[in-house]
């Protein structure tokens, strides 16, 4: 058994892996799916872990001060895990987020003893439906809170610790939680560190590993589509925009999922195999079930259940009708 941690660092990663036998029988395709359970980090989801690589990267730098808060713009997730790397370390923290994500994320981020900046939506916005418009709106506050105080700021979005927190962690510890028996790796794109990250590292050990990026339908702008409906509900991820950690040679094909599927997965992950997970956990499953009911049927497929559903207790996600509860 591990021995005890000098904090709560200590207990991000190594998160388990299962086989979701149950979610394949139900809907009788062959084959294999194998998640690694992320919301089992600290945070409560895998962002944790870049949380932990970029603190550490800038503490060897020198970078960091404790006079000096840190910041970040975030969905919430990347907000959570910056918040419990540094009340474990002792430094203060800012996130600056859109209204239009998850009450409940902006909550437990303030319960970090964190600071939370909240950013009007664009105009017509949906609560639960952050469009790349209401994102550019949350980076202009971050430039604008740059300017006007010391900090040091992350930027998620473009810094290589993100990528290299998956590379050398969590892409390692699926081969070896699975024994190496990876034909597939699908992700949903977020800021693309964790797909990048896993690729490289799936990659490195057996180079026809096949990696699938996910986006929602309608607003697949990397693979190439006309973005038709920005204002999907799949939270922390589908801007519909440039994603400068995206290594695009490594995607083998790109997928497309709709919100009722998404919802759909999630429900039965949690019914069927007891994994109570968000939004984009449900479309690495839906694209999961896509392909083993098609081109890669019988084939081992790897995954990230990325956060815990406890994040969206407030959204549709798991609000059922009377006769369902």
């Amino acid at each position: 058994m591990k021995k005890a941690s000098k904090n709560v660092t200590g207990a991000i990663g190594n998160t388990p892996v299962v086989c979701l036998d149950r979610f394949t029988d139900y809907f009788k395709v062959s084959g294999k799916i194998f998640a690694k359970l992320e919301y089992l980090n600290p945070g409560f989801s895998k962002k944790d872990r870049i949380a932990k690589q970029i603190i550490e990267e800038a503490e060897k730098k020198g970078a960091l001060d404790k006079k000096k808060p840190v910041l970040e713009m975030t969905s919430g997730n990347t907000g959570i895990g910056l918040a419990v790397v540094c009340a474990a370390k002792g430094y203060d923290f800012i996130a600056v987020m859109s209204k239009g994500n998850s009450p409940e994320r902006a909550e437990m981020i303030v319960s970090l003893g964190a600071e939370v900046v909240l950013v009007d939506q664009a105009p017509g916005g949906i609560p639960g439906q952050v469009t790349g418009e209401d994102l550019a709106l949350v980076e202009k506050e971050v430039e604008n809170i740059v300017q006007k105080r010391d900090v040091f700021f992350c930027g998620q979005f473009d810094h290589e610790g993100n990528t290299r927190a998956h590379e050398i962690y969590t892409g390692e510890e699926l081969w070896e939680q699975t024994s190496g028996e990876i034909d597939v790796f699908v992700d949903f794109a977020g800021t693309a560190g964790s797909f990048t990250g896993c690729a490289r590292a799936l990659q490195k050990h057996d180079k026809k590993i096949r990696c699938y990026l996910v986006e929602p339908k309608g607003a697949a702008y990397l693979s190439g589509q006309t973005v038709t409906r920005d204002g999907h509900k799949i939270q922390g991820g589908g801007y519909a925009k440039e994603l400068p950690l995206l290594e695009k040679e490594r995607v083998c094909d790109y997928l497309q999922v709709d919100d009722d599927d998404v919802i759909t997965m999630t429900r039965m992950a949690a019914r069927l195999e007891g994994i109570f997970s968000g939004y984009s956990s449900g479309a690495n499953l839906a694209a999961a079930l896509q392909l083993l009911q098609g081109k890669e049927e019988g084939k081992s497929i790897a995954l990230l259940m990325n956060d815990t559903g406890l994040k969206y207790l407030s959204t549709d996600l798991f609000k059922h009708p009377p006769d369902q509860r």
